[in-house]
């Protein structure tokens, strides 16, 4: 059976365990990656501080999934704007512009996308955190953050 179409190993990963990221402002936990699931989806625990929003920006290579944990959010997809309480699941499709934006309180949500290997991008456009928490605000993106995205099939639209 191709790697692909292999079947899983189980795996557990509890509250707070992932390798931890700062990434664009926000903790990004990334629970699973294309080397644990054969390719087939990467998985993050986003922690988003209050106000957080991401830049419009569009995946060419991935869909990727939303599911709200915890926190207020809004989400633009396509051009339609959709509040997200606790508990609302969002699909952008790979191509479709789509940005985030936290409310008061921050926000707790799960990214997940397909195929696998976004892990490389977050990687790629963050630091290692020291601690599981919210970045400093003087932990800031770098300066070449959209050739960067590029080159992973992500564009930055704004």
């Amino acid at each position: 059976m191709p790697s692909s179409q292999a079947a899983l190993p189980a795996a557990i990963s509890g509250p707070g365990a992932g390798v931890a990221r700062w990434w664009f402002g926000q903790l990004a936990l990334i629970k699973a990656g294309a080397d644990e699931t054969h390719g087939r989806y990467t998985l993050v625990e986003i922690r988003a501080p209050a106000h957080y929003a991401t830049p419009l920006h569009r995946h060419d290579r991935e869909d990727e999934a939303f599911w709200v944990l915890e926190g207020e959010t809004t989400f633009e997809v396509g051009g339609e704007t959709v509040e997200g309480p606790p508990g609302t699941y969002l699909v952008a499709p790979r191509g479709v512009p789509h940005r985030l934006r936290a409310g008061a309180s921050g926000a707790r949500l799960l990214f997940l996308f397909t195929p696998g290997g976004f892990e490389q991008l977050i990687e790629a456009t963050s630091v290692e955190a020291t601690e599981a928490t919210i970045p400093p605000p003087d932990v800031t993106p770098l300066d070449d953050v959209a050739a960067i995205t590029r080159r992973y099939g992500t564009e930055i639209l704004d």
